[in-house]
C-alpha cells in the first residue's frame, strides 16, 4: 500500500466531522514540515533518520499509532512528500514551467480520483424542492448568504426575514432553484417556514389539536388570523358564541382556535373560536340549567340587544328576554328600555335542558295591570290617555303602562266620514274618551270619542222631514251617487238615478263636482239607520208626464248624435232628452253600413218618433237609410224596454261601509 492509499483509507475509515478532518490535515502537514527541516539541519540523505512528531486527534479519529505510520512513510521519501489533505490543494496554485514535469511525475490518475472524492465528500446531496438546514455566512443590503453544503452559497432576500438575521444563525431553507438565469443558487426561508407550518397544521386538523393565533385585520365576512407563517380565515359567525357587532375589537388580540377546514389545493385554512367556547361552557351550562326552576329570580347582565329581544348573561348561560316580556306597556324596540351591560333581575318563565334554552321575563316581576282594570276603568267612565299607535281603522290609547284601548274611526264622529284617524290625531297626542266596553280576559277596551257629544240624529226628525227641500254641498262622489251635506255633520246619498229626469248619467262626476252647492229633496229618512236618501231631479217636476203630447208618434224631430253603440244610435234632443235609433231590426251584415253613415256630433233632421215610453223613460226613433234593405214591416222588431237609467237598490250594509270609509 502506497502513501496516498494509506491516507485516503485513514480518512475514509474515520467518522470525524468536517471540522475534525481539518484538524487532521493541519497536524499531518506540521509533521511533514518538521521532518523536512530536520533533514536539512543534519545534512543527511538517510531515509532512516528519526523525527520526533507528536499530534493529537479527536476521540472519534484515528489512533496515534496510525498517525505515526503516516509520518514514517513521509520520512522515507521526504523529497516527494505531498499532503493530499492540505487545504492548499483546493485553491488554484501558480507554478513555474520548470516545475510542470516535477508535478506531473508526482500525480497520476489515481491521485486525481482521490482528491476529487475528498472534495466531493465536502458537499451535501441536495435537490430542488427540498427543505434543508443552512448557516448564515454573509449579509448584504438586499440578500442573505446561506451555506447549505453546496458548491456555492445560496441567496435569500432579506424581505423574507421578520427579524434582522445574524451571521452564524442556523435556519431551515427551501431549495427554490439550484441555478437561476443568472447562475445563482436561490433559497427561500418563507417557503420553508410555510411548508413546515402547513405540515403542522394538517396534523393539528387531523387530531383536533387546538392552535394559537393572532387576529391581524378585518375583511369582508370575518377576520384574518396569523397562525405562524400562514394566514387563516375566521368567519364572523365563528368568532364568538354571541353575535358580534364590532369586529374591530378583536384585532391585535391572541386567541386559541380550532381548525374546521383545510383546502389542500388552495392552501386555505378556516378557523373557529366559537366551537372552543361552546365546548368550554357546555359542561358549565349543563350544571347551571339543571339547577334552574320556573319562577326563579336571577341576576343577569344585558349581553346583546336585538330587534326581537335581549340576551341576558346569567353567569355561564344566556337566556332570551323577548320584547313582549320586557314591559307590560308597548315598545317598538328593546333599546327603549334596556342598554348593553345593564344589570337587572329577571324571572325564569321557561327552559329546555336538552336544547339549553332559557326564556326570561322582566315584566313578570311586576303586578299585571289588567287584573285591576275592571275596577279602575268601569264602562261609561271618562278616561284620558296617550296615543301610542295609529292604524287605518283607529288609534290605540295607553291609559297606563300595559293597558291600552282602541278608538275606532267609526266612534270618532257622529257626522263626519273619517277615512283615517290621522285627520284628527297624531302619535303622542293625548285624548279624552269614554269607556264603551272592557274585557279583562281578552285584554281589550273599546273607547268612544263621539259619545262625549250629543248625537244630532236623535233630534233630526224635528228639523228634517221627508219631502222637504234643502240647500246642500257635495262632499263625495262615487260611481253610484253623491254624498251631499245638508247640515253640519248631516249628509245623505243622492243616487245616480235621482240626479236627472232626462239624462242618462253613468257616473255622477259627469254632471257634479266636489264642493258644488245644489238643491236636494229628502226622499227618505231612517233615524235608526242614520240614513238620508236625497234627490236632485225631484226638486223639479217630471217632464216625462207631458212628453207624449210634445212628441206624438210619427212626428219628425231633429237631434245630435252623442253615442254610437252596437245596439243603436243615441240621439240628444234640444231639451236635453235622449232617444235611440235601434239597429237590431236590421241584419247583422248591413249594420256596419248604417253605422258608417253616422259620426259623433252629427246633426240629424229626419228622426221619426216611433214610441214614447214614459215608464222606462225612453224615446224610440226610426230612420230611412240609403242603400239598406229594411226588414219586412210584418216582422216583429225586438226593442230593449229596460230603462236607460234604472235606479239600483243599494243594500244597507254597503251604504254603511261606504259611510265608514268616508
Amino acid at each position: 500500500m502506497n502513501e496516498n492509499e494509506n491516507i485516503n483509507q485513514e480518512v475514509d475509515e474515520s467518522s470525524a466531522t468536517p471540522l475534525e478532518k481539518d484538524e487532521i490535515v493541519e497536524t499531518v502537514s506540521d509533521a511533514s514540515e518538521e521532518a523536512k527541516s530536520s533533514e536539512e539541519n543534519d545534512n543527511t540523505d538517510s531515509k532512516d533518520a528519526d523525527v520526533d512528531v507528536t499530534f493529537e486527534v479527536d476521540e472519534e479519529g484515528d489512533s496515534a499509532d496510525s498517525s505515526k505510520d503516516i509520518i514514517d512513510d513521509i520520512k522515507e521519501e521526504p523529497q516527494i512528500m505531498i499532503d493530499y489533505l492540505s487545504s492548499d490543494l483546493l485553491d488554484i496554485k501558480r507554478i513555474n514551467v520548470n516545475e510542470i514535469d516535477k508535478y506531473s511525475q508526482q500525480y497520476d490518475s489515481k491521485d486525481d480520483t482521490i482528491v476529487e472524492d475528498i472534495y466531493s465528500d465536502t458537499f451535501s446531496d441536495i435537490k430542488q424542492g427540498e427543505i434543508v438546514s443552512g448557516l448564515i455566512v454573509g449579509l448584504t443590503d438586499r440578500e442573505v448568504l446561506v451555506d447549505v453544503g453546496f458548491k456555492s452559497e445560496g441567496i435569500i432576500s432579506r424581505t423574507e426575514f421578520k427579524e434582522s438575521p445574524n451571521v452564524g444563525d442556523e435556519i431551515d431553507v427551501f431549495i427554490n432553484n439550484l441555478e437561476d438565469r443568472k447562475g445563482k443558487f436561490v433559497l427561500s426561508k418563507e417557503k420553508a417556514d410555510f411548508l413546515k407550518d402547513w405540515s403542522r397544521l394538517k396534523k393539528c386538523y387531523d387530531s383536533g389539536e387546538v392552535i394559537e393565533g393572532k387576529v391581524v385585520k378585518r375583511i369582508k365576512g370575518g377576520l384574518v388570523v396569523d397562525i405562524g407563517n400562514i394566514f387563516a380565515f375566521l368567519p364572523g359567525s365563528q368568532i364568538d358564541i354571541r353575535p358580534v357587532v364590532d369586529f374591530d375589537e378583536y384585532i391585535e388580540q391572541t386567541f386559541e382556535f380550532k381548525i374546521v377546514k383545510i383546502n389542500e389545493l388552495r392552501k386555505n385554512v378556516v378557523l373557529s373560536r366559537k366551537e372552543l367556547l361552546e365546548t368550554d361552557i357546555r359542561e358549565k351550562r349543563q350544571d347551571i340549567i339543571s339547577q334552574l326552576e320556573v319562577g326563579m329570580v336571577l341576576d343577569g347582565i344585558v349581553k346583546n340587544i336585538t330587534d326581537f329581544g335581549a340576551f341576558i348573561d346569567l353567569g355561564g348561560i344566556d337566556g332570551l328576554l323577548h320584547i313582549t316580556d320586557i314591559t307590560w306597556g308597548r315598545i317598538n324596540h328593546p333599546s327603549e328600555v334596556l342598554e348593553a351591560n345593564q344589570k337587572l333581575k329577571v324571572k325564569i318563565i321557561d327552559f329546555e335542558i336538552e336544547k339549553l334554552r332559557v326564556s326570561l321575563g322582566l315584566k313578570q316581576l311586576q303586578a299585571e295591570p289588567w287584573k285591576e282594570a275592571e275596577a279602575k276603568y268601569p264602562v261609561s267612565s271618562i278616561v284620558e290617555g296617550k296615543i301610542v299607535n295609529m292604524m287605518n281603522y283607529g288609534v290605540f290609547i295607553e291609559l297606563e303602562e300595559g293597558v291600552e284601548g282602541l278608538l275606532h274611526v267609526s266612534e270618532m264622529s257622529w257626522t263626519r266620514h273619517i277615512k283615517h284617524p290621522g285627520e284628527l290625531f297624531k302619535l303622542g297626542d293625548r285624548a279624552t274618551t269614554k269607556i264603551l266596553s272592557l274585557d279583562s280576559k281578552e285584554k281589550k277596551i273599546s273607547l268612544g270619542l263621539k259619545q262625549l257629544q250629543d248625537n244630532p240624529w236623535d233630534t233630526i226628525e224635528d228639523k228634517y222631514t221627508e219631502g222637504s227641500i234643502h240647500n246642500g254641498k257635495v262632499q263625495k262622489l262615487t260611481q253610484f251617487g253623491a254624498f251631499v251635506e245638508i247640515d253640519e255633520g248631516i249628509d245623505g246619498l243622492v243616487h245616480v238615478s235621482d240626479i236627472s229626469w232626462t239624462k242618462n248619467i253613468r257616473n255622477p262626476k259627469d254632471v257634479l263636482a266636489k264642493g258644488q252647492d245644489i238643491m236636494v229633496k229628502i226622499l227618505e229618512l231612517d233615524k235608526e239607520k242614520r240614513r238620508l236618501s236625497l234627490g236632485i231631479k225631484q226638486v223639479e217636476d217630471n217632464p216625462w208626464l207631458s212628453l207624449k203630447d210634445k212628441y206624438p208618434t210619427g212626428q219628425k224631430q231633429s237631434g245630435k248624435v252623442i253615442k254610437i253603440l252596437e245596439k243603436g244610435i243615441i240621439i240628444e234632443l234640444d231639451d236635453e232628452l235622449e232617444g235611440i235609433v235601434y239597429l237590431n231590426k236590421f241584419p247583422k251584415n248591413v249594420r256596419w253600413k248604417i253605422k258608417k253613415q253616422f259620426e259623433i256630433g252629427q246633426s240629424i233632421n229626419d228622426l221619426i218618433v216611433q214610441e214614447v215610453d214614459i215608464d222606462n223613460k225612453k224615446i224610440v226613433f226610426m230612420m230611412e237609410f240609403d242603400d239598406v234593405e229594411v226588414e219586412s214591416s210584418n216582422e216583429k222588431i225586438e226593442i230593449n224596454n229596460e230603462p236607460i237609467s234604472e235606479k239600483m237598490q243599494i243594500p244597507d250594509e254597503v251604504i254603511k261601509s261606504i259611510t265608514k270609509e268616508e
